[in-house]
């Protein structure tokens, strides 16, 4: 992470910690109760992608069962992705997802043929 890019504690009032960012910066927040953190993140009206550097396990799976965001990327930023997986977020930071599998979704159109009576024809 380039530290120039950071900004700690940043006052949760500014846009900066209250809009989704699409640009190199980071808001950086000393905490002591980690469910505490989560929680914080939720109350936000977005949820694209979430970066969670920790070294414990136990909080990366439980950042991940309760963040209500698109992905959670541990160690490493929240844009990080491959085209295979599912990209994409929850609540105003869009529908849907992005990727391969979606792509071809997206442009298929499904179309049903019923055969009432297959032996007439």
């Amino acid at each position: 992470i380039n530290a120039e890019y950071g900004v700690e504690n940043c006052p949760r009032d500014v846009d900066l910690y209250q809009k989704e960012v699409f640009g190199p910066v980071f808001t950086l927040q000393e905490y002591t109760d980690f469910a505490s953190v989560i929680q914080e993140i939720n109350r936000s009206q977005y949820g694209l992608q979430t970066g969670i550097f920790t070294k414990d396990i136990k909080k990366a799976f439980y950042a991940f069962e309760e963040l209500e965001v698109g992905g959670v990327v541990i160690d490493d930023v929240p844009s990080v992705r491959v085209d295979s997986q599912p990209y994409g977020g929850v609540k105003d930071s869009g529908c849907g997802r992005e990727g391969v599998r979606y792509a071809i979704q997206d442009m298929t159109e499904p179309k049903v043929l019923v055969l009432k009576n297959p032996n007439v024809l």
